[in-house]
C-alpha cells in the first residue's frame, strides 16, 4: 500500500533525465548529478534553491555520490571508470580511484572506516561487479559474477552489504567483515515487475529502495518483509538518500521530472547517522561499535 507521497523540493526540468545520486552534506545542502546539463553536479539549498556546484572534468558524467569523513564528495564517474574526489571547500577535484577493469562504476556504499563499495553494471551483456576501494585507494574486485548491479547500501552495523541488480530484480545480501570483505550471498527479496534503482538504509535498518518504472520506493524490513511503499511524482525514481536536521527528510532524485522531491520518514537515515557518529567518535571509530556509538551521538532519536 501506497501510505505516503512526495513533493517537490526543486523546480521541475532543473535536471537533466540523467539526475542520480542525491547526497546530503553536514551543512543541509543536497547534492546530485546533472543540474542544467550532464557533466554537472548541481547543490540544492535547504530552502530547494539549486545550481550548478561543479563541472567536471572533460568526458566526465558522475552517477552515485557520497559525502566522506572531511566533509568532502566521492562522486562515481562512470565514463571515466574511476571514483572523483571533490574537496567541498575549494571544489578542487581529483581522482580517487580508477579502474580500467571497471564498466562503470555506478553507485557507492560508504563504511564508517572510509571504505568504498561500488556496484559496476555491464548493461550490454546483463552482468556485473562489486568492488572495494580501501582507505589507502587499493582497488580490489569482491564478486565478479552478479547481474547488473546497481543500489548498493550498508547495514547501520555495518555487518551486511545490500546490492541490487535492475534488470533481474533481484536484491542479494552479503556478510560484510569491518575490513569490506563480503562472504555468505543470499537472496534478500526478488521482485517480478519494473527495475531496481539505487538504495539507503534507515537507522532501524530499514532499506528504501526505488523502483524504477513504477514510481514508488519500497520499504524493507531487515529481514526483507514489504512494510511500505512511498509514492513519488514521475514513474523514474533513481535514487534516494536522508537529511534534514533530524535525519527524517527523504530525498528523492526522479528522471522523467528533472528534480529532487522530499518526504517524510519515521527513521533517521543512515547516512545523517554517519555524520552523528563520526562526530561522536572523532577519530576512534572502533570496527566493532558503530551502531553504539551512533546511539550515544543520538542522544535517543534513533526510535
Amino acid at each position: 500500500m501506497k501510505d505516503r507521497v512526495s513533493r517537490h523540493f526543486t523546480e521541475p526540468g532543473g535536471f537533466t533525465s540523467g539526475i542520480e545520486g542525491p547526497a546530503c552534506d553536514p551543512d543541509g545542502y543536497l547534492y546530485a548529478v546533472n543540474y542544467e546539463r550532464q557533466g554537472t553536479i548541481g547543490r540544492v539549498s535547504p530552502q530547494g534553491e539549486a545550481e550548478v556546484w561543479v563541472e567536471l572534468p572533460e568526458g566526465s558524467v558522475a552517477s552515485g555520490i557520497r559525502c566522506n569523513g572531511q566533509g568532502n564528495l566521492l562522486v562515481a564517474d562512470y565514463v571515466g571508470h574511476q571514483v572523483l574526489h571533490i574537496n567541498r571547500t575549494t571544489r578542487a577535484i581529483s581522482v580517487w580511484a580508477h579502474e580500467p577493469a571497471m564498466n562503470q562504476p555506478n553507485d557507492l556504499a560508504m563504511m564508517q572506516n572510509g571504505t568504498l563499495l561500488a556496484s559496476d553494471p555491464d548493461w550490454d551483456r546483463g552482468t556485473g561487479n562489486i568492488w572495494r576501494v580501501a582507505p589507502d585507494r587499493t582497488v580490489t574486485l569482491l564478486d565478479g559474477d552478479c547481474g547488473t548491479t546497481n543500489g548498493i547500501e550498508i547495514s547501520p552495523d555495518e555487518r551486511i552489504l545490500y546490492v541490487n541488480e535492475t534488470v533481474q530484480r533481484r536484491i542479494w545480501a552479503y556478510d560484510l567483515t569491518a575490513d569490506g570483505d563480503i562472504a555468505n550471498k543470499r537472496l534478500f527479496i526478488q521482485y517480478d515487475d519494473h527495475l531496481l534503482d539505487g538504495m539507503r538504509c534507515d537507522m532501524q535498518g530499514n532499506l528504501y529502495v526505488t523502483r524504477y518504472g513504477k514510481g514508488s520506493i519500497a520499504v524493507l524490513s531487515p529481514e526483507g518483509k514489504p512494510l511500505r511503499e512511498i509514492e513519488v511524482i514521475g514513474n523514474h525514481v533513481t535514487n534516494v538518500t536522508f537529511g534534514g536536521h533530524d535525519g527524517r527528510t527523504g530525498y528523492a532524485t526522479v528522471a522523467d521530472t528533472g528534480n529532487v522531491q522530499r518526504f517524510d520518514v519515521d527513521h533517521p537515515g543512515r547516512c545523517w547517522g554517519m555524520w552523528r557518529c563520526s562526530h561522536a567518535a572523532g577519530e576512534d571509530r572502533s570496527k566493532g561499535e558503530v551502531r553504539d556509538v551512533a546511539k550515544r551521538a543520538f542522544n535517543g532519536v534513533i526510535d
